[in-house]
């Protein structure tokens, strides 16, 4: 990856930090890893824990954020979220996985959350 696609990525996770905060969420790790996998954002929504995946673009030429999240990812994402509950002691909390897509137009973000973008499989 090169270092333009990491400061985008970490910029991308800043903006979907803040806007999580504001909107009532309790962030608990950033960049998260595990063996294979890392989780973007792990996060509580009242008594909800949410692993989020950050996906950043400064353009839709190549398709929106989303499409980026293939199958083959959101297992690897489950993965580390099993393994996150095991190492953290929470397995039976009610979780889900959610998306945050942050595009820069101009060097302004627009985000788009999307609650539940995909079942632990």
């Amino acid at each position: 990856m090169t270092w333009q696609r990491q400061g985008l990525g970490r910029r991308g996770e800043e903006q979907a930090s803040s806007f999580l905060e504001q909107a009532g969420y309790q962030i608990l790790a950033r960049n998260y890893r595990t063996r294979g996998a890392e989780l973007d954002i792990v996060a509580l929504d009242r008594d909800e824990l949410v692993f989020v995946e950050v996906k950043s673009r400064n353009t839709l030429a190549f398709g929106s954020p989303l499409e980026a999240i293939t199958r083959h990812k959101q297992g690897k994402i489950a993965l580390a979220a099993r393994e996150y509950l095991l190492r953290e002691k929470a397995q039976g909390v009610a979780a889900r996985f959610d998306v945050v897509a942050v595009i820069f137009t101009k060097g302004k973000p627009t985000i788009e959350h999307i609650k539940n973008a995909f079942e632990l499989g």
